[in-house]
């Protein structure tokens, strides 16, 4: 059978206290950290900025150039009444006083080859 026997306890084993290390606060660094974030966050921003301004360019050419085409689809319509056949003969006969020849005054000439 087992006996009970009180335990003895051994002296726990003295530890040194903690030694407390003088810390410096380095608030420069903290200070640099925020600068140099402060600046990457501005750069970012300003890249924002002028992708924002190319954009509003490119807007308004896009604009210019619908424009353009606009006109030139006009000015192409305005040239190709203006070449039509029915309005010249209307301005031959009426300013200069040309009619329309008739079968009989139309004659041919043949070239030899």
């Amino acid at each position: 059978m087992a006996t009970w026997a009180a335990r003895v306890e051994e002296p726990a084993a003295s530890r040194p206290a903690p030694r407390v290390v003088p810390r410096e606060r380095r608030v420069t660094g903290g200070v640099v950290w925020i600068a140099i974030i402060a600046a990457l966050l501005a750069g970012v921003v300003a890249t924002n900025v002028a992708v924002l301004r190319l954009n509003m360019t490119l807007d308004e050419m896009g604009r210019d150039r619908a424009d353009l085409r606009a006109e030139n689809a006009a000015l192409a319509a305005q040239l190709s009444s203006a070449a039509a056949s029915p309005r010249i003969q209307t301005v031959a006969a009426g300013r200069l006083g040309l009619v329309q020849a008739s079968s009989e005054q139309t004659t041919y000439v043949r070239l030899p080859r």
